[in-house]
């Protein structure tokens, strides 16, 4: 039974409040729930695992301030704070229950009214944030000076009258006591300057809090004005962003129209209305970049890298060719991508409407031709004269009938399904208080839904899979022998993974407990991928991906979070691998740390920060890398990402660096520096830098379709043979996707309630196991069981293998009923 000892208020004053007693947590489903001593005090509910450690360590505190407290049943109840901090404990009965809920719900009150209280503190000193003028500034100067001379006075003084009170102490003792009357004058002294020491320290007191007092008034008052003016310039600084973008896009749309007239042949461009040409290519200002001149090295020559120059990119060609096929200019090999974001080495742009899909493989002195660039504009002009003619009456053929090409290639198969490449728009629907507060009449607080306006139309599942969304540099990394390059290659291929978060701030759809989505990109790309939502409390999906270029990669993700006021960090749980079956080598690595800003006041942006080591388990070989975190005061290039690529002995092979956001380049070390430089930096001699991975641009309609890439864009498009736990069938989710938002609400609401009660009837059945003495299994994903990784010796859901055979059977049947 729990203590409780409450202390009677006095007057102007609240008591603190303590409740304390032994209550039941949950910690996790091997351990189940363990007994924990909690104790409540001045509005915040801390536990220990037993009585003693309350003098020394704490297991966990929550803030009551902010928590919801929801009862479940006769004995269960949870406190969560929003974030990453959520309580589920069991009292021995119901009686005890109630008496902790009620504790907690006066103790929570009474945080907040100290909270609002404590908040209206901070107004008092509230003042003008404009910046001050210079007189006012020289005034609070003089007047610091005054008082730090004053002090210096007081200073002197006390120093002055403390030595003659000391030789006045001094003359006292050497005086003869029988001599009463120099006895008693030289008392007299002591006492008076005594009295005149006494006068100059107070003085000196009183000068002192004068000038602690005006020194804090005015420290208060200039870091507001240093705010305000942070604030001023991160403003010039989206306006000078936003000035140049539009100055690039003015640029393209000039160059666009100065080479209508020397690339009449060119395929992806057509009219507009008015008879301007219109670029079919993504204009999106989120992609415009700026190029500096090529450099004249030649690849014999070796460089010291200190800022790699750059190698002709995709966009730069395009831009210099704007409207040609991307197969014309010898654009190949995994690294460079085309605008639909499929590898120009396996597909190339679609040509010109009522053309169908057109595709050109490169022989390999072409791509020889792309790593040089001081050659690459002149040749590739020359292959464009060469093949233009060719191209338009190739394109003229069949897009199911294959073409004969005019240098040696492969030429691929046509896909067997075309994917689609729009959704329906994003509906204008401004979020207010209302259209909140109508879906939350009746409800307990707890069990308020989230409204689907800050979602975007697909589940976290599917999030997953859209991680390899450039997997074909995974195909370039199996054909590799060097293990050191090939991890230059995973490496890429994690910061790809980042891309899509630059513009898409929306949140996906928390999966329900069963719920699976299938990828099968066989035909197209050769991979396929699996993913199953495995737990709910806490909240896990486990993902498995198979490809027949031979790689396999799976994984168990997880994630929580922590609120910091102005931004909220999302901290990724679990271990990725990826596996390539012709060498053995297995790769393992954790995700960094994303960060949401402006989650209160501002547009919504994301960033990503920490430290990455990608370790192969087989050879050894590592590859450390660093995600630098976004700074209004750095001179580092944004979302800027480096790393570098060791063997076992720690010598470095690789050096690799870039933006998670645009592209990646590696580089081969030919000599390392590092000990001879004197300023314990890292210094290597490499050679020219190679591009692997480059981000393809978004379609130029997906500004109004949720910032989705093109990939995205048919994550959700429906199929009739998956699983009925698909997440393409899950009703809310696309009665959002068809712009019906109010729909969506209602139908997420249901879900949710749905799972909340087949949640309790597990935990009833569990209940009756136990007081019948039976063994209770509880739920079981249906397509991975849970099994030892023996790489990081921890207990992860792994794969079955099951899945696509079942869908061949269309055996579904053991499949859970978690939707409506």
């Amino acid at each position: 039974m729990p203590d409780s000892k409450q202390s009677a208020p006095s007057k102007g004053k609240a008591a603190p409040d303590e409740f304390k007693g032994w209550l039941f947590k949950w910690t996790n489903y091997l351990k189940g729930y363990q007994r924990r001593w909690f104790v409540l005090s001045n509005g915040l509910l801390s536990y220990y695992r037993t009585q003693a450690e309350m003098a020394h360590t704490c297991r966990g505190t929550i803030n009551l301030a902010g928590a919801y407290i929801d009862v479940e049943d006769s004995c269960n109840f949870v406190i969560s704070n929003g974030g990453t901090q959520c309580y589920h404990l069991k009292a021995s009965s119901e009686v005890e229950r109630q008496r902790w809920v009620t504790a907690l719900e006066l103790a929570k009150a009474k945080a907040i009214r100290l909270m609002e209280s404590g908040a209206s503190d901070d107004d008092e000193d509230g003042q003008s944030h404009t910046s001050p003028d210079k007189n006012e500034i020289q005034n609070t100067l003089r007047i610091l000076s005054a008082k730090l001379e004053d002090l210096n006075t007081c200073n002197d003084l006390i120093a002055k009258h403390g030595a003659a009170l000391q030789r006045s102490l001094s003359e006292l003792e050497m005086l003869d006591k029988e001599n009463s009357t120099d006895v008693q004058s030289k008392v007299k002294a002591v006492n008076e300057r005594a009295t005149l020491f006494r006068i100059t320290s107070n003085a000196m007191i009183n000068a002192c809090a004068d000038y602690l007092d005006l020194a804090q008034t005015q420290g208060r008052k200039w870091q507001k004005t240093l705010q305000y003016e942070r604030e001023q310039r991160l403003r010039l600084e989206e306006t000078v962003e936003t000035l140049a973008r539009q100055h690039n896009s003015l640029e393209q749309q000039v160059r666009a129209q100065a080479s209508q007239g020397s690339l009449k042949t060119a395929p992806n461009v057509k009219a507009s209305a008015d008879g301007k040409p219109e670029s079919t290519a993504g204009s999106d200002d989120e992609d415009g970049e700026f190029f500096d001149a090529i450099d004249e090295t030649p690849d014999s020559e070796f460089r010291t890298i200190t800022i790699p120059d750059s190698h002709l990119t995709h966009r730069a060609l395009m831009r210099r060719f704007p409207g040609t096929n991307p197969s014309m200019l010898g654009l190949t090999g995994t690294h460079l991508r085309t605008p639909s974001g499929v590898s120009a080495a396996s597909m190339a742009s679609e040509a010109s409407e009522g053309a169908g899909k057109d595709f050109v493989y490169i022989s390999s002195s072409d791509e020889e031709t792309a790593d040089k660039p001081e050659e690459f504009g002149v040749k590739a002009k020359k292959k464009l004269e060469r093949t233009a003619s060719q191209h338009s009456v190739d394109s003229t053929s069949s897009s199911g009938g294959p073409r004969t090409p005019q240098t040696p290639s492969k030429v691929p198969k046509e896909p067997r399904r075309r994917r689609r490449t729009r959704i329906p728009e994003k509906p204008n629907i401004s979020l207010n208080l209302w259209s909140i507060m109508k879906n939350c009449i009746g409800k307990e607080l707890s069990k308020i839904p989230m409204p689907v306006n800050f979602n975007e139309p697909i589940s976290m599942l599917q999030r997953l899979t859209e991680d390899f969304e450039y997997a074909d540099i995974l195909n370039k990394a199996a054909q590799l022998e060097s293990s050191t390059e090939q991890l230059a290659y995973v490496a890429a291929f994690t910061a790809s993974a980042y891309s899509t978060t630059t513009q898409r701030t929306g949140k996906p759809f928390n999966p329900l407990l069963g719920e699976t989505y299938e990828l099968d990109l066989t035909e197209e790309f050769g991979w396929r991928a699996i993913t199953e939502q495995v737990s709910h409390h806490p909240p896990a999906a486990a993902a498995y991906v198979d490809s027949k270029h031979g790689w396999e990669s799976w994984q168990e993700f997880t994630m929580t979070s922590k609120f910091r006021g102005k931004y909220l960090n999302i901290i990724p749980q679990g271990i990725a691998h990826l596996k390539f079956t012709a060498t053995g080598n297995h790769y393992t690595w954790r995700k960094v740390t994303s960060i949401v800003h402006n989650i209160i006041v501002g547009k919504l942006w994301i960033d990503q920060s920490g430290e990455m080591d990608i370790v192969n388990h087989k050879t050894g070989d590592k590859c450390h890398l660093v995600y630098t975190p976004y700074s209004y005061f750095s001179r580092e290039t944004p979302r800027k990402v480096t790393g570098v690529v060791t063997d076992k002995d720690g010598q470095a092979h690789y050096v690799l660096s870039g933006t998670w956001d645009k592209k990646i380049e590696y580089a081969k070390i030919v000599k390392d520096q590092t000990g001879g430089n004197g300023r314990g930096k890292s210094v290597y001699q490499t050679t020219a830098p190679k591009v692997i991975w480059v981000r393809s641009n978004p379609p130029p309609w997906n500004t109004t379709m949720y910032n989705f890439t093109e990939m995205a864009m048919f994550l959700n498009e429906p199929e009739d043979d998956v699983a009925p736990t698909d997440s393409r069938n899950r009703p809310d989710q696309r009665a959002m996707e068809n712009g019906h938002w109010n729909d969506a609400n209602t139908l997420k609401v249901q879900l949710e309630e749905k799972q909340r009660a087949k949640r309790k009837q597990r935990e009833a059945e569990a209940a009756q196991a136990a007081t019948e003495g039976k063994a209770y299994e509880g739920y079981k994903p249906v397509w991975f069981e849970k099994k030892l990784d023996p790489q990081t010796k921890n207990f992860i859901h792994m794969y079955k293998g099951n899945y696509w055979d079942s869908k061949a059977q269309e055996d579904f049947a053991h499949c859970p009923d978690i939707y409506l």
